[in-house]
């Protein structure tokens, strides 16, 4: 059964009345109960003699059975017993669904009425499956304390402070009777108060579950109902008093028919169902290391449960007996406690043929059970009792609450669980191995680190391996932690195999669940490959064999590949394909074709280690949004930056596809989280190394499918990070190329008009610094004299050494490159001539691209203006005039760059292209330029279509011009601004639907009550529409409006006339609600919208003011790649370099170099060295943020809080010495007058003559008077 569909089923409890659709839901999956669960009905009276045949032994009256029970009384007459099995059948139940206390405002309960024989594995699926009960890491079974008699009230703390708050840490269920008296009163009053304080988190964590005797219940019939009910009405009279009536605390209710009325007693389905559940796997789908924990805990109890602990420890079931709680519970401690020094039970091993117990023991066991059942008739039984525990003593834990106080109770049960499996686990087995398990259920890495990580025991790397997968599935980050720092080795232990059980084992509520199983369907190619739960209702009894929807067990690497591709998109290459061999595959089709037929075979690439464990565990982690487990994966994982960078990424597109706004919003969350880690990384990355936090952006990662930090950056939409001084440090200094940052504009103008002032000092360069500073002394091999600027421009971003490497041969690395800073230096081509190296660096620099560009397109502009305005000829052969030929060409050539920007550039598929230059908007604005040029350009050339086509031209002159606003964008305070004009663009389009309602009501309305007839289209638009409009503006004929003016316009009351054309006169009578509309609507137009426009604009600029910087660098790199990747001439002229392109591409074969742009491969010593010193910087980080953490007042009062909690348990023991040294001393004072009496006894006899007399008594401590 999904977990949406459990969550669905909770969700149609959650109202009293619930809609007719979720009732009617509930009752279809439950319509099968009928046919599968039983109940008990007595059919055949045996008299009970005490109620002159009134009665039946089953306590029901003789009223209440069925002729078929009455009819064969002489028969039974002489029957003395009744019992269930034999006296009564079983019919389809009649009592099931859900529960609503009257007068309660909680949730509805569960209940089912059954048969004590029913299959307990049944029950458990129902429970689970269809009441969607959490499945527990612990069943706590509390047994005794029925009835009406008074709890102490140090056992109804144990059971508050100790139990139930255990039990909440652990996540259990709690077994009692379930009714208004006694143990389980208390029990129920201890969840209610639990699940009031606790968070929303820990809210469904405990469950109690009451098991209680059908004919022991109050008020019964109220849950009658053959169909079920959901939800039957359930009413308590008193609520104060004790009763049997169902506590409304519990959550669910097995309520065991065995045919009998008004009877106490186990009926033995209880213990039955804790058996099979201590047969169960912890965990999600049971992925669990260890069965779930069962442990019965007896509080007081009468002598017939005697029976009941004796059964269940012969099953190994562990016991934790409350000493001094009363009755059975105060007989059990006194017999294992003061019999513990008796000779031992003498056995002769295995089997039946067991030698009976030693008189002495027996005898002693005999007076015990006198001492608390004096009145006991059957005294040898219970002593049979007693002596079978006593040998099964291994498994009982004794507890004395009264003294030991419930602080510590959660230790105690893990103590008394650890005690009994070690008594049941193999010898080769490791004593700590359970302990560790129950640990891990639980979650409790407090006890771990106290108790078992504590430097005495030596963990093996196959002890921690279970568990390990145990916490990584049931999201325990603390343990996956603390098994890393003490020995667990992550290479050994995830192989590609094991990778895929974690994500077969993700939760079914999830969106990668979906994904997986999207992607599941399209490899397999039917929608039938993952099991469904609706099956269940279909065939009621497939579902006694517990079918339940399970994890994806056909799942691979490769449907986490495609999911991955689906949210990383073509940022990075295909995660995972050369572990399954598709790494030289890049069609999907081949690819899917290849995986089918792969895995169909051995798949043997899931024994092999995974190649980046940490990394793939991030990943992991970050799919399922579980925040502390990726951090704790993401500060292990190598390549920092780019990692957080890359959980961004993920999160981000998760939450897109998310449906539920509480789990997108903590997606959004923990995206702007690893964001932030990414900004505080490389903050510290740029503070210790400029130039090496530049090579770290661009480096190319093979753990990320090659990507980069920018590229990654982009993807997420990493506004924050691109905002980083150290970011925009290297995009300036790529957009500078060799030139200095700090040339003026107006010299490179100048230069650009004149390129011979290249040659001259007026621009400075970065390569004369370097050869300033090359005559001063070469620098060591780490450069410390080397200006970082200098360095980092002649190592990477030299666009002249670009230039160069395309221009020349390109020669392979040799593994003796020298090395500056970690980054490989490029071996340097034959050196230019000066005059050849310094025009390149001018002109090849993206900055001077970007001028030439801008330049020439305002060259453009006036072109296209001149021919609009002054030159536009007629169609042929009488035109087009030269100029116009002229503006085709260059259009052409600007045709021409953006082919190329779309099919030539990059290394990505031409699909994935298309679909990045589409995203883009202003590509979008160069796209409809074209388009409507190409239109114009085609309807100008005839003569039906030449106005047409000159329209078309004047309104694709406009989109050329408003293709500027891009252009401008990189300058530093336009470009913020336009940042804040986009964004008030969708403010004004709300503003224009309120406008369009108003202005249309009032246009229609208007034009009505002014001319009663007039059927021109043209004129009705016109005065519709255009005329209110300009009322905004002022723009009123007041003439025309109202008829007290005089209004010169010739018109018409002619029918005719009026349809020939002729304008129509004005209606007077209405006038006067003419006059009242136009003073209504400029009222609202003009004072309410036009305000409501100005105070949305307002607020957007404010809003976006604060983050229009980031937003501005963050677009900024975008502009930067674009004409870093352009040739160096502008359209016109970019044609040369179109046609110098394919001749080096197409006919030299000259690869290119910049198709790799703000890509660097390091490989060796140089990348290690760089991820060392990438680490380092992480983790002092970390080392800062941890002591900033320390320091805070929150933590200040967690670590006072623990010492003065080690304070109060040293309190408590020095008390607990107190009691032991008083009690020693009593024992002391009275083997003193013992031996006293002894010795004046002795001295009075005259049988024994001492040789010498007794001794004295010496004061211990003699007094001061005595001493001077």
């Amino acid at each position: 059964m999904s977990q949406t569909k459990r969550k669905n089923m909770r969700d149609t409890g959650g109202g009293e009345g619930g809609s007719g659709d979720k009732i009617s839901k509930s009752e279809k999956d439950q319509s099968w109960i009928p046919k599968i669960i039983k109940k008990r009905v007595c059919t055949t009276f045996v008299e009970d003699s005490f109620s002159n045949g009134a009665l039946c032994q089953c306590g029901g009256a003789r009223d209440t059975h069925a002729s078929v029970a009455l009819g064969d009384y002489f028969s039974t007459a002489i029957v003395n017993h009744w019992d269930s099995a034999q006296h009564s059948s079983e019919y389809p139940t009649d009592a099931f669904g859900e529960l609503h206390f009257a007068g309660s405002s909680k949730r509805h309960s569960y209940f089912l009425r059954l048969s004590w024989d029913t299959s307990p594995s049944m029950v458990y699926t129902l429970m689970t499956a269809h009441w969607g009960l959490p499945s527990p890491n612990l069943v706590v079974s509390v047994v005794g304390g029925e009835g009406r008699t008074k709890v102490k009230t140090w056992v109804r703390e144990v059971l508050r402070q100790g139990l139930v708050k255990a039990s909440q840490s652990t996540g259990a269920w709690i077994l009692t009777a379930g009714l208004r008296e006694g143990v389980g009163r208390c029990v129920g009053e201890a969840v209610r108060d639990h699940a009031t304080a606790a968070s929303s988190v820990s809210l469904n964590k405990v469950v109690a579950l009451g098991i209680a005797p059908w004919g022991l219940v109050h008020n019964r019939q109220q849950l009658v109902n053959p169909q079920g009910s959901f939800p039957a009405k359930y009413y308590v009279q008193n609520t104060s008093r004790d009763s049997c009536c169902l506590d409304n605390n519990y959550q669910a209710f097995l309520l065991v028919d065995d045919g009998s009325v008004g009877r106490r007693g186990e009926t033995g389905f209880r213990a039955k169902l804790e058996d099979y559940i201590s047969h169960q796997r912890t965990g999600i789908w049971g992925s669990g290391s260890i069965d779930i924990p069962v442990l019965c805990m007896l509080v007081s109890g009468d002598k017939s449960m005697l029976e009941r602990v004796d059964l269940s420890l012969k099953n190994s079931m562990p016991w934790l007996v409350l000493a001094g709680s009363g009755g059975l519970a105060d007989f059990l401690s006194d017999v294992l406690e003061n019999l513990s020094s008796a000779p031992a039970v003498q056995s002769s091993g295995e089997g039946d043929g067991e030698a009976g117990p030693s008189v002495d023991l027996k005898d002693r066991v005999a007076e015990r059970v006198k001492k608390h059942f004096p009145n006991e008739e059957e005294a040898d039984k219970l002593v049979e009792r007693a002596l079978s525990i006593y040998q099964n003593r291994d498994f009982i834990t004794i507890y004395h609450g009264e003294q030991e106080g419930p602080n510590d109770f959660d230790t105690v049960l893990l103590k008394t669980l650890v005690g009994a499996s070690k008594h049941r686990a193999s010898i080769d087995a490791s004593p700590y191995n359970e302990e560790l398990k129950l640990a891990v259920t639980w979650n409790r890495v407090d006890i771990a680190k106290s108790e078992l990580f504590n430097g005495d025991i030596q963990w093996r790397y196959e002890d921690l391996e279970d568990s390990m997968t145990d916490a990584l599935v049931n999201d325990k980050p603390q343990f996956v932690r603390l098994f890393t720092e003490n020995g667990l080795n992550i290479l050994d232990y995830l192989t590609y195999g094991r990778l895929e059980s974690l994500y077969r084992s993700v939760a079914d509520s999830t969106v990668l669940y979906q994904l997986l199983q999207r992607r599941l369907v399209e490899r397999l190619g039917t929608a039938a490959a993952v099991p469904t739960s609706s099956n269940l209702q279909e065939s009621p009894s497939k579902f006694a064999a517990g079918i339940q929807s399970g994890p994806l067990k056909e799942m691979s690497l490769f449907e986490v590949s495609g999911v991955l591709e689906l949210l990383m998109g073509d940022v990075c290459q295909p995660f995972y394909y050369s572990a399954i061999g598709l790494e030289q595959i890049t069609s999907k089709r081949r690819a899917l074709r290849r995986a089918t037929k792969l895995l169909r075979g051995d798949c043997l690439y899931r024994e092999k280690r995974c190649l980046f464990p940490w990394a793939s565990l991030f990943i992991w982690a970050v799919l399922q949004n579980r925040s502390e487990m990726a951090t704790f994966f993401w500060e292990m994982a190598g390549e920092s930056v780019l990692s957080a960078l890359s959980g961004c990424k993920i999160l981000r597109e998760l939450s897109k596809l998310e449906g539920e706004t509480e789990t997108k919003l903590s997606m959004k969350e923990l995206a702007q989280r690893f964001e932030n880690l990414a900004h505080d990384v490389f903050s510290s990355c740029y503070r210790s190394n400029e130039s090496r936090s530049f090579t770290l952006l661009i480096r190319k990662s093979p753990v990320w499918g090659g990507t980069t930090c920018l590229q990654m950056g982009m993807g997420a939409d990493a506004r924050l990070f691109f905002s980083h001084d150290g970011v925009q440090s290297l995009l300036s200094q790529i957009w500078w190329g060799d030139m200095k940052r700090s040339t003026e504009v107006w010299k490179l103008l100048l230069t650009f008009f004149c390129p011979v002032l290249c040659y001259t000092n007026l621009i400075s360069f970065r390569e004369q610094e370097e050869h300033q500073q090359e005559e001063q002394g070469k620098p060591s091999e780490d450069g410390p004299g080397r200006d970082s600027d200098s360095l980092y421009g002649h190592t990477v971003f030299s666009f002249s050494d670009i230039k160069h490497i395309e221009a020349d041969t390109q020669e392979a690395l040799s593994p003796r490159t020298a090395t500056i800073r970690g980054i490989p230096i490029r071996p340097r081509p034959p050196k230019r001539p000066f005059i050849v190296s310094r025009w390149r660096e001018f002109w090849f620099a993206p900055v001077t691209s970007f001028l030439g560009n801008v330049l020439m397109y305002f060259l453009f502009l006036l072109l296209f203006a001149y021919v609009l305005l002054v030159d536009f000829a007629p169609p042929p052969p009488s035109g087009p005039a030269i100029t116009e030929y002229v503006l085709y060409f260059w259009v052409f050539t600007i045709v021409c760059e953006e082919i190329r920007e779309t099919f030539f550039l990059g290394t990505k598929t031409l699909r994935q292209r298309m679909r990045v230059y589409i995203q883009d908007v202003w590509n979008k604005c160069d796209l409809i330029a074209i388009i409507l040029f190409i239109i114009g350009l085609i309807c100008r050339m005839f003569k039906w279509s030449y106005g047409f086509g000159r329209d078309v031209m004047c309104v694709d002159y406009m989109v050329f011009t408003i293709r500027l606003i891009h252009i401008f964008a990189i300058h530093k305070q336009l470009g913020p601004k336009i940042i804040i004009v986009g964004k008030m663009m969708k403010d004004v389009f709300f503003f224009l639907f309120f406008l369009g309602v108003w202005l249309m009501a009032y246009g229609v309305a208007n034009q009505a009550l002014l001319y009663s007839y007039d059927p021109r289209l043209d004129r009705i638009f016109r005065r519709v529409f255009y005329r209110p409009y300009l009322h905004i503006f002022g723009q009123i004929p007041v003439e025309e409006m109202d008829v007290g003016k005089r209004w010169d316009m010739p018109c018409t009351e002619n029918v005719t006339l009026i349809q020939n054309g002729n304008e129509p006169c004005r209606t007077l009578s209405s006038n006067w609600l003419v006059v009242i509309l136009l003073v209504v609507y400029l009222l609202v137009t003009n004072i309410l919208l036009i305000n409501l426009l100005i105070a949305m604009f307002s607020n957007t600029f404010s809003e976006v003011q604060a983050n229009s910087d980031i937003y501005w660098k963050f677009q900024r790199y975008n502009l930067i790649v674009q004409y870093h990747s352009r040739p160096s001439l502008a359209p016109p002229f970019i044609i040369l370099s179109h046609i110098n392109l394919f001749i080096k591409r197409n006919i030299r074969k000259v690869p290119s170099i910049k198709i790799h742009h703000f890509v660097l491969q390091l490989t060796g010593k140089a990348a290690n060295r760089l991820m060392t010193w990438e680490t380092i910087q992480k983790e002092d980080f970390l080392t800062a943020q941890n002591k900033i953490q320390k320091s805070s007042d929150s933590e200040r009062l967690k670590r006072m809080s623990v010492k003065v909690d080690g304070v109060l348990k040293h309190m408590t023991e020095s008390r607990d010495f107190d009691h032991r040294l008083r009690a020693l001393e009593n024992e002391m004072e009275y083997c003193s007058n013992a031996l006293t009496w002894i010795v004046d006894t002795l001295a009075q006899g005259s049988t024994f003559k001492p040789p010498r007399p007794p001794p004295t008594l010496r004061d211990a401590f003699p007094s001061s008077s005595s001493s001077s």
